[in-house]
């Protein structure tokens, strides 16, 4: 499977040492994940990377910039008016407590907290004291499996959404509504694009994997002529997945299903099925 090229003068070279037919399988060898670098070494992608030979390159294509309390105040939200808060990333509690804590909000005992996973859910040991009788999560890392436990709690619950202002889950906000649940949009960081053409330009990666929306705008917006050829995309989420299509990409490891909750479990079985047909 061939990598993508963004210089020209790698296109041209590979044109006439004759590229491999499109089509023809290889294993990849070079994947980038838009993401900053894991800091533990015990992280599953390197389980990855020695399993498989390949070089996973990290590099967040977006950057977050937390909305000041100042300005968070003209949405007009009472933070202690609701009952419970729910938590799509680690990026959304960090900027959730944060916010709290340059309003001086004291976050009740009994607030209840639900997640898209359980690695969000356990996220919230930095901030509280966790108990399981009021965080809660989806099973398998999906939306449904996160609606399925709201549901279970949403007639005695107002809830928060804290999201990015220009990231929110539009499925989630659906769902809420159309299920009566009283609730409201918390819109407490923003995400913006970061510079990442000194990982792209004149790199040939096998498999690019976004875990955003934000991260999709981020690659054209700073590669606006760029072109897949070949290159397989990963996405995590419903929306990224979406942005992928909804720009013209092919997008060929979806991420999460019942099957592969993660992108590292996506990879490895990518990885797998290429190594086998090789």
């Amino acid at each position: 499977m061939e990598g993508f090229n963004f210089a020209k003068s790698q296109t041209a070279s590979m044109v006439k040492n004759g590229a491999k037919k499109a089509g023809t399988p290889k294993t990849s060898r070079k994947i980038l994940i838009s993401q900053p670098r894991p800091e533990s070494e015990k992280s599953p992608y390197f389980d990855l990377e020695r399993k498989y030979q390949v070089e996973l390159v990290f590099h967040p294509f977006i950057k977050l910039e937390g909305i000041p309390a100042k300005e968070f105040r003209k949405q007009k939200i009472d933070i202690m008016h609701y009952s419970a808060v729910i938590f799509t990333s680690r990026n959304a509690i960090d900027h959730f407590f944060r916010t709290c804590e340059e309003m001086k909000v004291t976050i009740g005992q009994d607030t209840k907290y639900f997640c898209i996973t359980e690695a969000v859910a356990l996220y919230l040991q930095k901030f509280i004291l966790y108990r399981k009788r009021k965080v809660f999560y989806g099973a398998d890392g999906t939306n449904k499996s996160m609606f399925d436990v709201i549901n279970k709690h949403k007639e005695n619950e107002k809830f928060l959404y804290v999201c990015s202002e220009n990231q929110q889950d539009n499925e989630i906000v659906n769902w809420l509504k159309s299920n009566n649940c009283e609730f409201q949009l918390a819109f407490m960081y923003r995400t913006i694009s970061n510079d990442i053409k000194e990982v792209i330009e004149g790199a040939e990666y096998d498999v690019i994997c976004f875990f955003t929306p934000s991260g999709v705008k981020s690659l054209f917006d700073n590669l606006p002529s760029f072109k897949q050829n070949g290159t397989v995309i990963g996405a995590f989420g419903n929306n990224t997945s979406k942005a992928v299509e909804d720009a013209g990409l092919k997008l060929e490891i979806k991420v999460p299903s019942p099957q592969r909750p993660s992108m590292v479990s996506a990879l490895d079985q990518f990885l797998s099925s290429t190594q086998t047909k090789k």
